[in-house]
């Protein structure tokens, strides 16, 4: 694991950087690495390549707060670890109008944040059982969505903080 100090052409050289660059302060020279990107934890040398996070759906406040404000609706398909949550088919009232809706929510961090999420919802109207036309909507309905969820999750979030302390 030791390899020599020389270059290839057999001159002694030490490893670093330029003495003028650096800052002679420690601190500051922590703080330089740290911006620059330089630097390891030996915990990190050791435990080889990591994957994904994948904590409890129930820690994470964004997943909890989706499910919380489309609970109404029935869920076609969800996957956690693909951060994905698809509704069925959808119409609030039973009437004949031959509309219904479906939502698509699609987890980009589990941060809880405004680009958190990409909702995007869906229209489907038919005129009878083999006749439909499916389109996607860009009202009001996708952004309200998002901000509903981002309140919960928000809310979630204090409150775990507050159990916490």
């Amino acid at each position: 694991m030791l390899t020599s100090c020389k270059s290839p052409d057999g001159k002694f050289k030490l490893p670093g950087g330029d003495a003028r660059k650096t800052p002679a302060d420690p601190a500051k020279r922590v703080e330089q690495n740290l911006k620059d990107g330089r630097g390891f934890k030996l915990n990190d040398a050791f435990s080889g390549p990591k994957g994904g996070v994948f904590d409890f759906a129930s820690s994470n406040e964004l997943w909890r707060a989706s499910l919380d404000t489309i609970d109404f609706m029935p869920l076609a398909s969800v996957n956690y670890s693909g951060g994905i949550i698809v509704t069925d088919w959808y119409a609030a009232d039973q009437s004949l109008s031959g509309e219904s809706v479906k939502i698509s929510i699609r987890f980009l961090t589990n941060e809880v944040r405004a680009d958190a999420l990409e909702i995007k919802v869906f229209n489907r109207k038919c005129n009878n059982i083999s006749n439909c036309v499916v389109r996607e909507l860009n009202d009001e309905l996708g952004p309200e969505l998002k901000k509903q969820i981002l309140k919960k999750a928000t809310l979630y979030k204090k409150q775990s903080k507050e159990n916490n302390n």
